[in-house]
């Protein structure tokens, strides 16, 4: 699971997941009733005072591990779990009263996270990674 390859092109990708990642789990709890808490009580889920949290802590705590090329693949693992949460909670609605095009429009950052976490899972954290230094996979 540590194992990578040496594409350097990967830290793109790992930037553009962990930062959204830690940047939303932050704010989770910066702003609970609006992103947190209450998001999660507004959309119907079980428990909202433990899963507005949990979940931060972990898109702060995977976000992190994605940055830094650390275990990569696992921090993939819980932030796919979120991110087909996300869909099926917010845009199941969408898709059902106000069409394919506005459920497409608004999920795109949705489905970038979600594609970009796969992507994470199978490639791993690439050269410039801690996994990369920890596996060396390649010769520098």
């Amino acid at each position: 699971m540590l194992n990578t390859d040496a594409t350097a092109t990967t830290i793109i990708i790992r930037l553009m997941v962990g930062v959204v990642f830690l940047s939303e789990g932050i704010q989770k709890f910066l702003f609970a009733e609006k992103l947190g808490v209450g998001r999660f009580a507004k959309i119907g889920l079980p428990n909202p005072e433990f899963l507005g949290p949990f979940v931060g802590g972990f898109e702060i705590t995977c976000g992190t591990l994605v940055l830094l090329g650390l275990f990569t693949r696992f921090a993939a693992i819980p932030l796919l779990c979120i991110m087909v949460v996300a869909i099926a909670t917010t845009k199941a609605d969408v898709l059902a009263n106000e069409g394919f095009w506005e459920m497409m429009h608004g999920s795109r950052t949705d489905w970038a996270m979600l594609l970009g976490s796969l992507f994470l899972l199978i490639k791993g954290g690439g050269r410039w990674s801690l996994d990369g230094k920890i596996s060396k996979p390649w010769t520098s």
